[in-house]
């Protein structure tokens, strides 16, 4: 009787290896694989049936999809407008971010419409109502099931039948055809495979989740992400009260998309308006302090950054950024230091962006160079003034995209003075704007007018 193939399995990227390496080829993680045993493959020479005969293109009848809301705007923005019949979800984030709790309250919608069953895998039933009774969550339709087995889990969907599914957490699960432990890579595969053939073939809703390594991934991502539909990623520190939800695929909508919320004693609140709430506690007239206009999705939202230039203490400088990418402030402080002339090479430079928002797009450049001259120079920025373009290599202040979405929630917060691209600028120049705009070239002419 021959011995089971044993191999090891990288359980931050999927990398497959017949032996055990210290570090990854693939991702470089360092002790990372994790022994697995293969499961005997299928009988060759089994016969194969195909699904059904081909399609032409045309022929083919499409209805639009009927979503299933869970009356809170937030979630129902960051999904396309509610949840698609059928499809299946992932929403991964750090532990005690808040994924249990915001999965709780839109059951608490949804049960009261139709039948809702909520998995359990990792507390347990009782633990469940005690969150539930805090969250105010109740529902006739709202069922719970304490389980970690993949296979009870479906034979519970396939005689209950309901409308809607979670399972918390797809790392707890596991699937007994597979010897190695729940979480590895191998059960987080075969489980959430199970979970798709499930949600399409009975058309349940499905919705997972999933926790993060320590890189800020899905364990196992490109494994996970492949698989299902729509990928929601929640982004905030723990101790800090807003939580950002972030659609990163979506097969049914807009990536990109967020939702903010602020964590509370009663659950998960909607902020319908995040530019004001991120704008509240900036202090005006100190150096350093810089409003931008992000631009997620389709909501433009207005973000405080702030920069702190201070001599270095040791031989190295440091350079620390939070929420926005430190190659991409290390680009700027070269091209202030080459082309504007501005020492800062010998400077330790800190660059924050306030309320836990995190900015992906180059359209924040021209602000954060702002806020570092306004920190070197120790001269404030006016707190009326609005700062944003994409800074290149050679100095230049490049045009971004939707600059009237910007202006617009710009001027409904009361701005009046805008520093823009001057391709932006003259594209805008048709419409009268109560904002006085003043088109920027390079960044030796922000230097000029911003003060």
């Amino acid at each position: 009787m021959g011995r089971d193939r044993v191999f090891f399995v990288c359980q931050n990227c999927g990398y497959r290896a017949p032996r055990w390496l210290g570090k990854c080829p693939d991702c470089s993680a360092w002790n990372s694989l994790v022994e697995e045993r293969a499961v005997p493959e299928a009988v060759k020479g089994s016969s194969v049936t195909a699904s059904g005969a081909p399609q032409a293109l045309d022929s083919l009848e499409i209805a639009p999809e009927a979503r299933i809301s869970c009356s809170i705007g937030e979630l129902d923005r960051v999904l396309g407008g509610g949840f698609v019949p059928g499809s299946l979800t992932l929403i991964g984030g750090d532990p005690g971010i808040g994924k249990s709790t915001l999965l709780l309250q839109a059951m608490n919608a949804i049960a009261q419409k139709a039948k809702a069953l909520y998995v359990t895998a990792e507390e347990s039933a009782r633990q469940i109502r005690l969150r539930a009774d805090r969250l105010g969550v109740s529902g006739k339709q709202l069922f719970l099931l304490a389980e970690t087995s993949i296979e009870a889990i479906a034979a519970t969907v396939r005689s209950w039948q309901p409308a809607f599914l979670v399972v918390d957490s797809i790392q707890t699960v596991f699937s007994a055809d597979f010897p190695s432990a729940p979480g590895s890579v191998g059960q987080v595969r075969e489980c959430c495979g199970q979970l798709m053939r499930l949600a399409k073939g009975e058309g349940v809703t499905t919705c997972i989740a999933g926790h993060v390594t320590k890189d800020g991934a899905i364990a196992g991502p490109r494994l996970l992400e492949h698989m299902v539909d729509t990928v929601l990623y929640f982004e905030g520190d723990a101790s800090h009260p807003y939580r950002i939800l972030r659609a990163v695929k979506n097969r049914f909508g807009s990536t990109n998309e967020i939702g903010v919320f602020e964590m509370t004693g009663g659950g998960l609140r909607e902020v319908p308006n995040p530019s004001e709430l991120f704008l509240q506690e900036r202090p005006e007239g100190s150096p350093g302090s810089v409003v931008t206009p992000a631009l997620e999705g389709t909501r433009p939202i207005l973000v405080e950054l702030q920069a702190l230039v201070s001599g270095a203490s040791f031989g190295t400088p440091q350079r620390s950024t939070i929420g926005i990418d430190h190659k991409r402030v290390a680009l700027l402080i070269a091209v202030l230091e080459k082309k504007a002339g501005i020492p800062l090479m010998g400077q330790d430079v800190f660059v924050n962006v306030a309320g836990g928002v995190r900015l992906n797009e180059p359209a924040p450049d021209l602000g954060v160079v702002a806020a570092l001259l306004s920190s070197h120079l120790n001269r404030p920025v006016a707190p009326q003034t609005l700062v944003f373009g994409e800074v290149g290599l050679a100095g230049e202040v490049r045009a971004v995209s939707h600059p009237d979405i910007r202006l617009n929630e710009a001027e409904r917060l009361g701005f009046k003075r805008c520093l823009l691209p001057a391709g932006n600028a003259r594209k805008l120049a048709a419409r009268p704007r109560a904002m006085e705009l003043v088109a920027v070239n390079s960044v030796g002419e922000l230097l000029e007018k911003l003060f």
